[in-house]
């Protein structure tokens, strides 16, 4: 399974599948435009296709943007749900261990799932939520020890914030 996390594939209205594509956040863009327009097309897609984890991404992605907090909290953590599932794995994140998934397979679900739980790190950091924020990036050095996605980033930040 891969993923190719760009608008396009996240709009995309064809035959629902999973993924195309390999798995590059860095590909995903959020235009300038009417961006009510955007986040219905990403609904929309994902009314069509539940499993379009781009879209996922995507949608949490412009509500974070827009300030929105608890509406992108509440997207990731359905998009961990979604990948837990298509991972064959626990959604419930303080279950996990490290030899539940190959979470170092940038193309899997399990991939997504910890790139989802280090966004929903740094809406908890926005937040202030600043303990949930340190919880989650523990469970993301446990089971992504090598720092694949960059967890540590949001470390930086949540210890900007709160210095221990």
């Amino acid at each position: 399974m891969m993923f190719d996390f760009n608008l396009q594939d996240a709009l995309q209205t064809t035959a629902p599948t999973v993924s195309r594509g390999r798995f590059d956040p860095e590909e995903v863009t959020i235009e300038r435009g009417n961006l009510d327009h955007l986040e219905q097309m990403l609904r929309h897609r994902l009314a069509i296709d539940p499993d379009r984890l781009s879209a996922y991404f995507a949608l949490y992605k412009l509500l974070f943007r827009q300030s929105r907090l608890e509406e992108a909290a509440n997207t990731a953590l359905l998009a961990i749900a979604v990948s837990a599932r298509l991972g064959r794995f626990s959604a419930v994140w303080q279950k996990l261990t490290p030899d539940v998934a190959d979470w170092a397979d940038t193309q899997s679900p399990a991939h997504f799932y910890l790139f989802t739980m280090k966004a929903l790190s740094f809406i908890r950091l926005r937040q202030g939520q600043i303990e949930d924020c340190r919880s989650l990036l523990a469970k993301i050095q446990e089971l992504d020890p090598n720092d694949l996605v960059g967890a540590s980033v949001i470390r930086s930040y949540a210890d900007g914030a709160d210095p221990q």
